[in-house]
This record gives C-alpha cells, sequence and structure tokens, in this order.
C-alpha cells in the first residue's frame, strides 16, 4: 500500500446531505438506486443463477457499499474481446446507476495493455486504477511487488468493500492467479482455452470416412496424438483437396513476423508436444516456456542450463508448425498475424485447426455463416487438443486465458477500492452468467453448470462440455516459472519467425531464443531487483548431462510418429460424462 494517500474520513451521511442540497429527498436519492437494480434486473441480468431476491440484495450491497466513492469517475483498460466490449457498453452504465461511481473502461490491444502496465509499475505513476490483463504475468506480480494483492486487499483497507457473495471458490481459474506464496494476486475476469476445431458435418460422411480409412487404415475421427492430426491435414489438404465444390485445407495457422506469432508459442504451444515437466497448472522444475526453477528460483531455458527452450521436444514442436502451415494450410496464412487468421474457419473451407481459442466461439455460431446449420446449430465442435509424442500423463495440455483484475500500489488508495467495487461488479453472480453467455468465456463453476448452459449446449460446439469435463484442468495459463512476462515474451515472436520464413532452422532459432532468454535472466539476476525467488541461473555445461536426467529437458524420440490415434467424438462425450459421474458419487 501506499502510506502517503490515506482514504479521507467519510461522512456516512454525505449521500443524503448531497441530495438535500440538490433539493431531493433522502428517500427519492435512496429509491433511485434501487429503481436502477430493479430495472437492470428485469432488463438486462435477467439470467443469474441467483434469485430476484438475492440479485437485488447483491446489488443493494454494491449501492451502499459505493457510498464514500459517489461521484468518482475511476479508469480501468482491458484488451478488446467480445467479453470486455459488454462491460465497456454496457456493465459500465449498469454500474454507474446502481453504485453513482462513473467508469471509464478503455478497450486497446494485449500488447498495448501490458506496456501500459509495464510503464505503471516501472514509473509508480498512476495510469489506469485497474487493468484487465492475462495471469501469464502471475510470476511478474509475485515477484516485484507493484500488485496489491486481491487476498491482501480482502484482509486489509478493502475488507468492507468485499462483496459477502463474492465466493472466490466458484471461480475456476483461481489457481492460476495465486503466488508461490499462497497469495492471490489477481481476480478471474474472463477465461478461454486453445482447443482442437474440427468440420463434425465432414468427418461424419460416410464416403470421407471410409476414404480415410482405406487411405490411413484407422477410422477419421477426433484426433488424440500430433500423428492423427498430420494425417487428417493431409488428408483433407492434398487427397479430397475439394468438398462440395470448394477447395479445402486440413489446417489453419498463421505465420507473419508480428507481435501475435509469440503469443502462438507463449501460449503453450510446447507444452501441447510435451515439452515441460509434469505438473498442474504448469510444469515443475521445467514449465511449457522450458524455464527451469530451483525453488522459485529460475536456473536457466537453454539445455546447457537444464532448461528445455531449444530442446528436441520444442524443436520437433516448432518443426510441425513450420511444416503444417507450409504444407496444408491455405497459402495466404503464411502472411497472416493472429487477428486476421481467426476468422477464417468460418469462411467454411478449414477441416480442422489445433490451435484454436474458444474466445472465437460467438463469432463462429452467427447465423448465416457457412459453419452453421439454418436451426442455428454449429456444423463444427471443439474437443480437448491432441497430444505431441513427448506428452505424458500427468502434464498441463495446452493453454487456457485467463483475463484477471489486476491493482497496483501505484494508484492512489481511494481510486483503487472504487475500482475493486466495479471490478467485483463485473464478476458478481447477479451478472456474471449473462455476461457469460455474450461473451462465453466462463469464469465460475455455478454458471458452467447451470441450467442455462445446459440449454446452450446444443449452440456451443461443445464449450460446456468441455468446461464441465475432468479434462479442464489440463489447460492452464502461463505460471510462476516466467519471472518477467514483458520482457520475456518479446524474444519470442522475432526469434520463432526466423522459423516460419526459413532463415533458420527450428533449431537455430530456438538456440537463439533460449539464449535470450538466458541473457534477460542474467540482468534480473544482476539486478537482484525480484528478491530471493529471482533468477540465479545454473553454469552451462554438457547438454546430453540434463538430456539423460529424469523429466525435461528430455532427450530426442527415435519415432517422432507413432501410429496415428482417433476417437469417436460422441465416446469422447460419453468418457467425460462417466468420470463426471463418478467423481459425482464420491
Amino acid at each position: 500500500m501506499n502510506k502517503n494517500k490515506k482514504m479521507p474520513k467519510v461522512i456516512l451521511l454525505s449521500a443524503a446531505i448531497g441530495a438535500a442540497t440538490l433539493g431531493i429527498s433522502v428517500q427519492a436519492y435512496a429509491d433511485q438506486y434501487l429503481d436502477a437494480a430493479n430495472k437492470w434486473i428485469a432488463e438486462e441480468f435477467d439470467k443469474s443463477t441467483l434469485s430476484k431476491e438475492e440479485q437485488l440484495k447483491e446489488l443493494q450491497w454494491f449501492t451502499k457499499a459505493a457510498e464514500p466513492f459517489r461521484g468518482m469517475t475511476i479508469n480501468v483498460a482491458s484488451e478488446t474481446i467480445a467479453t470486455h466490449e459488454y462491460e465497456s457498453k454496457v456493465l459500465t452504465k449498469a454500474f454507474e446507476e446502481i453504485t453513482g461511481i462513473k467508469v471509464n473502461h478503455d478497450l486497446i490491444q494485449e500488447g498495448d495493455v501490458v506496456e501500459k502496465l509495464q510503464t505503471q509499475m516501472q514509473s509508480d505513476r498512476n495510469i489506469y486504477d485497474a487493468y484487465i490483463n492475462d495471469s501469464d504475468l502471475i510470476g511478474t506480480h509475485f515477484r516485484y511487488g507493484k500488485v496489491v494483492p486481491i487476498s491482501d486487499m480482502i484482509d486489509g483497507d478493502g475488507k468492507d468493500y468485499t462483496l459477502p457473495t463474492l465466493d472466490l471458490q466458484d471461480f475456476i481459474g483461481l489457481s492460476f492467479t495465486t503466488g508461490p506464496d499462497g497469495k492471490i494476486y489477481q481476480l478471474p475476469d474472463q477465461q478461454f482455452a486453445n482447443l482442437y476445431w474440427f468440420r463434425a458435418d465432414w468427418f461424419a460422411r460416410e464416403d470421407l470416412k471410409k476414404q480415410f480409412k482405406e487411405t490411413y487404415g484407422y477410422e477419421l475421427g477426433v484426433p488424440k496424438n500430433w500423428s492423427a492430426y498430420e494425417d487428417i491435414a493431409d488428408f483433407f489438404t492434398n487427397k479430397v483437396k475439394n468438398v462440395d465444390g470448394q477447395r479445402v485445407y486440413g489446417h489453419m495457422d498463421y505465420g507473419k513476423k508480428d507481435p501475435s506469432l509469440g503469443w502462438r508459442f507463449t501460449d503453450a504451444w510446447f507444452s501441447m508436444a510435451g515439452e515441460g515437466d509434469k505438473g498442474r497448472p504448469n510444469g515443475l522444475p521445467v514449465d511449457e516456456w522450458g524455464i527451469r526453477v530451483d525453488g522459485c528460483r529460475p536456473v536457466g531455458s537453454s539445455v546447457s542450463r537444464g532448461g528445455a527452450t531449444n530442446g528436441p521436444a520444442a524443436v520437433y514442436a516448432t518443426t510441425k508448425y513450420v511444416d503444417w502451415l507450409r504444407q496444408y494450410a491455405p497459402p495466404e496464412a503464411q502472411g497472416m498475424t493472429f487477428s486476421e487468421a481467426g476468422p477464417v474457419p468460418a469462411q467454411g473451407n478449414i477441416a480442422q485447426q489445433i490451435f484454436w481459442y474458444t474466445a472465437f466461439t460467438s463469432s463462429m455460431t452467427q447465423p448465416g455463416l457457412p459453419v452453421v446449420n439454418e436451426d442455428g446449430t454449429p456444423k463444427w465442435r471443439m474437443a480437448p487438443s491432441p497430444k505431441g509424442p513427448y506428452w505424458e500423463e500427468g502434464m498441463k495440455l495446452g493453454y487456457q486465458d485467463a483475463g484477471s483484475w489486476t491493482f497496483l500500489n501505484s494508484t492512489p488508495d481511494k481510486q483503487r477500492l472504487a475500482a475493486w467495487l466495479y471490478a467485483q461488479f463485473t464478476v458478481a453472480k447477479t451478472v456474471s452468467l449473462k455476461k457469460t453467455l455474450v461473451g462465453l468465456t466462463p469464469i465460475r463453476e455455478s454458471d458452467i453448470n447451470s441450467d442455462v448452459m445446459t440449454q446452450e449446449a446444443p449452440k456451443l460446439g461443445g464449450l460446456v462440455e468441455f468446461y464441465r469435463s475432468p479434462a479442464r484442468v489440463q489447460w492452464s495459463p502461463t505460471g510462476t516459472n516466467v519471472p518477467d512476462y514483458p520482457k520475456l515474451a518479446q524474444l519470442w515472436w522475432q526469434y520463432i519467425a526466423e522459423a516460419a520464413s526459413g532463415e533458420k532452422t527450428p533449431q537455430e532459432a530456438l538456440d537463439g531464443l533460449a539464449e535470450a532468454q538466458d541473457k534477460v535472466m542474467q540482468r534480473l539476476e544482476r539486478a537482484g531487483v525480484q528478491g530471493e525467488c529471482g533468477p540465479k541461473l545454473n553454469e552451462p555445461r554438457d547438454p546430453q548431462y540434463w538430456l539423460s536426467q529424469p523429466g525435461s529437458p528430455k532427450a530426442k524420440l527415435a519415432n517422432e510418429k507413432p501410429q496415428g490415434e482417433t476417437i469417436a467424438y460422441e465416446e469422447l462425450l460419453k468418457s467425460w460424462q462417466a468420470v463426471n459421474k463418478v467423481a459425482g458419487s464420491n
């Protein structure tokens, strides 16, 4: 906390005095907020896991808690996705009418969010009163001491401003925002995973099933491993070629030298191949970035230091990325960025995509799209990602974005606490289910298991089934091994682009990346700004020493393409349901 910015004393009757000054009765002043609460419950928050009475009680709490901050304006920032657009356009208005606090919720690019956050952390100058930024920065936040942990705020000066029905244990992503010290540093606001996406209508066609079986010797279905994914990509791109008169491709990706190319990899591509160690939410001691830790100290990312960023599994994953992009995706994909490539599967000529974000679900279910049936149900489905040959049971399998409310200690206390109220409003049970239906980025277990989501499930292509499944825990954001996300993340796209363009081999590109990461961590070590959990790099030694040890980094496999394996989508769903029934009976 900033000790120099104490909260001013609050006169509890200030609201009534203000009302009297304006010639408004105290009762009318109170009724204004009550009427607003009733209106928003009836007109907007009509779907909730709470009863109408419980919703009204929750909103009345916000009205009362906001009294010391009434008339204030707060400024917050988030990236631009459908969920945050809803918050910026709808929830800010509701919050102001119910509390009297005005919110400017700026929507900016994800990279700009990180840049603003980083600038405020470095300068201690308040830019925004709160941020919704990815929990990928958890390793940064718990080391630098620039963040006011949510758990500290709840126990400290935010105690009287913490929603009694917040129900932290209902948040499915709380482990992602918790540091090694056990403190909750951020509050999840939205979540989405990167999963496997495929055209279920094409996979169900008897003629295509027969052709695939005759060609590859096993059934066309959801790929369980990368070998099957590669076979299916080859099948649609080079064997089928056309479906209903349209040129089709068996894979979609992007390859332009752009910051989004870095996310393509740091968002757990190596973990899908099996590069890291066992352990959830992230591998220990080596995570999906290839960074090894000793306790909480990062000790290296190069194989020579015990890391795995340039190890055989990472090289395999990068090689497959490059080969599949060139051989099985539309030619124009190589020159696309993340935002340009995202809408392509909805155009109807892509058979499958191994790296597909569920944040696109809402845009893939719009009426009239080539991938949507006339009754509004999707022609596509999502499923768990296939596993690479280095993957072992107990490892994470992919990435889950957890955009989370983050508060910095450089923000004046009164501004921070007012923003804390708004943050809680955006995730409160009164509004969270409706927000989930709009953006399809669920954060609460109660919302996921609601009857409303059961009714919506047929239109969402497997989203509800995935989030209700036991497989969900295998997807997680960047973890605490990464000591400075902004500094390290910006390295990835520059080095990966060298492999994507063919300028360097995957091994050469990753050697450069690993060395660059180690240099950044060496600078952090010398600066000593991260305390006892800051980097302390291992001395380099013969890579073979580390490759011969158990776990990651893993030695190169003699056979990186085992037999392809698939499963029927219906069988996959049945297996999840069976596990859930067993879990429910315990």
